[in-house]
């Protein structure tokens, strides 16, 4: 390359920036990174967070994929996965002050949009990655806004956030409570939360139980609904998500909640707010 670039009197930079864009703007090169993205989160999960970049890359290099180590690592830095074995102590103390936990595990709230708790989860249909972002408010275990999209990118969380926001029209002091993935610890996310003065809380690095909550809700979902339907189309699939959360809102009690629906739940505050306003007056 170098020879041929002398030769046409092309910088070596022009080329090499030429091919670099080419490859950010080049569709089949966006899907294998997905499926790489895909197979890393695969394996660092059966590890239990505790392989590396190295040793992901050589459990993939073994099943054939054509990794490197350095391209792993871009990958899991994109992806906000960290080996739980590289500077444990220093990590956990870290980042707990750059990203604070508000919640602590309080799960019982008072009112509705007092507190919003988020995730997202993956779900395969044939060759294709469905990532699903869900936000749920704690007061009534109610899904006030969910999307699903193909790539789990900082665009998705925003936007499910913003069908959530534009719904229920919170006000500054409501905590939305997350874990600490890239998408979410994004510069674009943390400026837009700070421009609606929202407080943002983070799950602790490694301890899933700080977002339990969400945790339960993808599990009952793939149990209930996922995992037991064999989905004709994509279109299938999406129209399946929205009658499973509509059914979640508004048909399945919660034993959490006594018994009552996510809807009777609201319903009930609504009413004895409307009392409360009554009798003030």
């Amino acid at each position: 390359m170098h020879v041929i670039c002398d030769a046409f009197d092309i910088p070596r930079g022009t080329f090499y920036n030429h091919v670099l864009r080419n490859k950010k703007d080049n569709t089949w090169y966006a899907k294998r990174r997905e499926e790489l993205r895909l197979r890393i989160q695969e394996i660092y999960d059966e590890s239990n967070q505790i392989f590396g970049a190295a040793k992901i890359a050589a459990v993939m290099k073994s099943e054939g994929f054509k990794v490197s180590n350095e391209m792993v690592r871009t990958l899991m830095r994109d992806m906000g996965l960290v080996s739980i074995r590289q500077s444990a102590k220093k990590l956990y103390e870290d980042e707990g002050r750059k990203y604070k936990n508000h919640l602590n595990q309080e799960f019982d709230v008072n009112k509705p949009n007092e507190v919003w708790v988020s995730d997202v989860t993956y779900f395969k249909y044939g060759e294709n990655a469905y990532y699903i972002c869900v936000i749920i408010d704690l007061f009534s275990r109610m899904v006030v806004g969910y999307k699903i999209g193909k790539t789990n990118s900082t665009q998705l969380v925003k936007s499910t956030f913003q069908i959530a926001y534009k719904a229920r029209q919170p006000d500054s002091s409501l905590i939305f409570h997350t874990d600490r993935g890239g998408n979410y610890r994004s510069k674009t996310m943390n400026d837009y939360m700070r421009s609606l003065h929202i407080t943002h809380s983070f799950s602790r690095a490694h301890v899933p139980y700080d977002n339990s909550v969400m945790e339960s809700f993808f599990s009952s979902m793939k149990r209930e609904e996922l995992y037991r339907t064999k989905y004709r189309s994509e279109s299938d699939f999406r129209s399946a998500v929205d009658k499973y959360i509509i059914f979640y809102n508004t048909k399945r009690p919660h034993k959490k909640l006594q018994y009552k629906t996510p809807e009777q739940k609201e319903e009930e505050y609504a009413l004895k707010d409307a009392d409360l306003y009554g009798a003030c007056r």
